[in-house]
């Protein structure tokens, strides 16, 4: 069943995306974010904005990025909801204000790597006894 979008969604949506992809985002979220998540009883359009913006702001405004964050919404929507950072403050959806067209990059840099690039290479494999 497709629950429809609040205002504020629809704003986002035109917010991030070309206009070209604008009326399949809304489509897609109104159908697949709404009863078919797990745990999700008698949603109102409000009521998924949390869920809904986690969707948007995960994407960056690009398709395969968006279809990614929707399908984990399927899946759990409470590791959606940290991976936007949403996940643990019940009010942080709505002080998220999305860019214009906001492309997210194609692939993201692992932390893990930087930081270890920055470490001198001695005290990568020092004999050190960690308690």
């Amino acid at each position: 069943m497709s629950v429809p979008l609040s205002d504020a969604t629809i704003a986002h949506v035109a917010r991030l995306f070309a206009e070209q992809d604008r009326s399949r985002v809304e489509r897609q979220l109104a159908s697949g974010c709404a009863e078919n998540l797990p745990l999700v009883h008698d949603p109102t359009p409000e009521g998924l904005e949390r869920l809904r913006f986690a969707v948007l702001k995960l994407s960056g405004g690009g398709m395969d990025r968006f279809e990614e964050a929707l399908s984990l919404a399927q899946v759990d929507w409470r590791d959606l909801l940290v991976a936007a950072g949403f996940g643990y403050d019940v009010n942080a959806h709505r002080n998220w204000r999305p860019g214009r067209y906001a492309r997210a990059p194609s692939k993201r840099p692992r932390p893990c790597s930087r930081v270890r690039d920055r470490i001198p290479r001695p005290m990568l494999y020092s004999n050190i006894d960690y308690v």
